[in-house]
């Protein structure tokens, strides 16, 4: 208990999934959370659970994260919630299948302004906060579809691997400015999280989580915990000295 105890963190897309997940274990572990969402409902739901167990740690605000102006505004309500900010965790993210040839461009540019832009945007306006509160972490929610490309997903390859690269280049950023404010990526493979609904719909829940855990050699599809985990430790004290990298949580997949 306590790893980030009077840390103050940021997690988009912190309606469910993944978000909700690490937006929990934060708090569990001592930190205030602001849970932003697209679906602001959603994320005040979530806040709500999460100060049943841990109160008055978790607060709530409707966020596109591809709009500039919304940021700045979330990271001005986010410091008056919780008195500043030291963790920002860029979980936010959509996927679309499709080829070079067969995805629309405004799926294509939809996808990155999600995953990509919003890594750009709320590092940009979260850094200065950051500095105030320092040490700080940032984590970025890429996949290990952002390392190892299929053909069928030429946009969330390409945005994953963007999300991989600016992590890299914000670490270098601060760490030359003597920020004392880190940067990684955490790379999940198959999780069961609503993402996997459609799939589970195709083929029924069973099949689907079998399917998918062939793929994997650890033999199984990840819990969000096992994502919140990593999360957990990149944005602790205990990781002082990891910036720029990346950490795979893909059961082995990126081993073969």
């Amino acid at each position: 208990m306590g790893r980030v105890s009077g840390k103050m963190a940021i997690v988009t897309g912190a309606a469910q999934g993944l978000g909700a997940a690490i937006a929990t274990m934060l708090a569990k572990e001592g930190a205030k959370v602001t849970l932003t969402d697209i679906n602001g409902a959603g994320a005040a739901a979530m806040a709500e659970t999460i100060n049943e167990s841990y109160p008055g740690q978790a607060f709530s605000l409707q966020h596109d994260v591809t709009s500039e102006d919304r940021w700045k505004d979330v990271v001005a309500a986010a410091v008056e919630f919780m008195g500043g900010v030291n963790i920002l965790v860029n979980n936010a993210g959509i996927g679309a299948g499709g080829t070079v040839e067969d995805l629309p461009f405004a799926d294509f540019k939809k996808v990155m302004d999600v995953d990509v832009d919003s890594i750009f945007l709320g590092s940009k306006y979260a850094i200065p906060e950051m500095k105030k509160s320092a040490p700080g972490s940032i984590v970025n929610i890429s996949s290990i579809a952002g390392l190892i490309a299929s053909g069928n997903y030429v946009a969330y390859n390409t945005a994953k691997a963007g999300a991989w690269m600016i992590s890299k280049s914000i670490a270098l950023h601060c760490a030359k400015r003597q920020y004392d404010i880190r940067c990684n990526s955490v790379h999940p493979t198959f999780i069961d999280t609503p993402i996997l609904d459609r799939t589970k719909e195709q083929f029924g829940e069973e099949q689907a989580l079998a399917k998918l855990a062939r793929q994997v050699p650890l033999g199984k599809v990840g819990e969000p915990n096992d994502v919140a985990f990593a999360v957990l430790y990149l944005a602790s004290d205990e990781s002082k000295f990891v910036t720029g990298s990346e950490l795979k949580v893909d059961g082995g997949i990126s081993a073969m």
